[in-house]
């Protein structure tokens, strides 16, 4: 997907369209609010092509599609990590979980390092 971006960044005649929700801090969302050049593969890249988002769009399942899918599972894991999402809905996913699947759940911190053993 960069490479894409990367060539048809610089030219305005360009419309480079996101499907869905950029999470902070990620190339998506700094494009959306305006950045003038972006970084990638380590040099700046001009933003000049228009950039929009169809914002009814997901590429990802909503909590009510992951809880069905959780559904398919014989029996609970021992802990579930929400990895997912701002950190407000990842906390809000591992609440449903836990209310509803009575499953154990955790939203690990950033850079957090979990021995699994």
């Amino acid at each position: 997907m960069v490479h894409h971006i990367k060539a048809l960044a610089p030219d305005p005649k360009n419309t480079i369209l996101f499907a869905g929700f950029q999470a902070a801090g990620t190339l998506g969302a700094a494009m959306l609010n305006g950045a003038e050049s972006v970084k990638i593969h380590g040099e700046y890249v001009p933003v000049r092509a228009e950039v929009q988002i169809l914002s009814n769009l997901s590429a990802h399942a909503d909590y009510a599609e992951i809880l069905e899918w959780l559904d398919g599972f014989r029996a609970p894991p021992r802990l579930t990590f929400i990895t997912h999402g701002e950190p407000a809905a990842s906390d809000a996913l591992r609440h449903r979980i836990e209310e509803q699947k009575r499953w154990r759940c955790r939203v690990p911190d950033y850079r957090e390092q979990v021995d699994l053993v």
